[in-house]
């Protein structure tokens, strides 16, 4: 597979914000942008291996952490007996749900540090009321939004399933 130094570049700076946010490797990193910039029908292990300069090793353990991770996903044709890996559709939508959960979490227990500091520490909580305002008002605006996208995702899906 040809890559042009741009797509080089890109892929490069994908994978760096992936290796930080989904917390993998920087090989795994560099694949997943590597199948994110890709054809939707895949690319095989070779491919990969070919494009990202790796050895066979390494992208093979790479390739089955994101596979096991669910970032990822391969199929076979008939006949021929490679597989085609290519991003997980929409790993996106459940990686959205884990954070709106966790966004839940936080939006409690910030709630409860607020409660707490207003009955045991009022003179605190005065002085410091409206961080833990401006805090709540953050996450509450920030899971609503994660909430419409979750929204519009799986209306997406549901549309594509019923065609």
């Amino acid at each position: 597979m040809e890559i042009t130094k741009d797509s080089k570049q890109l892929i490069e700076d994908i994978g760096i914000r992936m290796e930080e946010r989904l917390h993998i490797s920087p090989l795994a990193s560099r694949i997943y942008a590597l199948l994110t910039l890709s054809a939707s029908d895949g690319l095989t292990f070779e491919e990969i291996r070919e494009t990202i300069e790796a050895s066979k090793s390494s992208t093979s353990v790479n390739v089955n952490v994101l596979t096991q991770l669910g970032y990822i996903t391969f199929y076979t044709k008939p006949g021929d007996r490679k597989r085609y890996f290519k991003v997980a559709k929409y790993y996106q939508l459940e990686s959205l749900e884990l954070y709106n959960q966790s966004l839940t979490r936080e939006i409690e227990l910030v709630e409860k540090i607020n409660e707490y500091n207003k009955a045991q520490h009022p003179e605190k909580f005065a002085l410091e009321e409206s961080v833990g305002i401006i805090t709540q008002d953050y996450l509450r605006k920030t899971q609503s939004l994660v909430q419409e996208t979750i929204q519009s995702l799986s209306q997406f899906r549901k549309n594509e399933k019923e065609l």
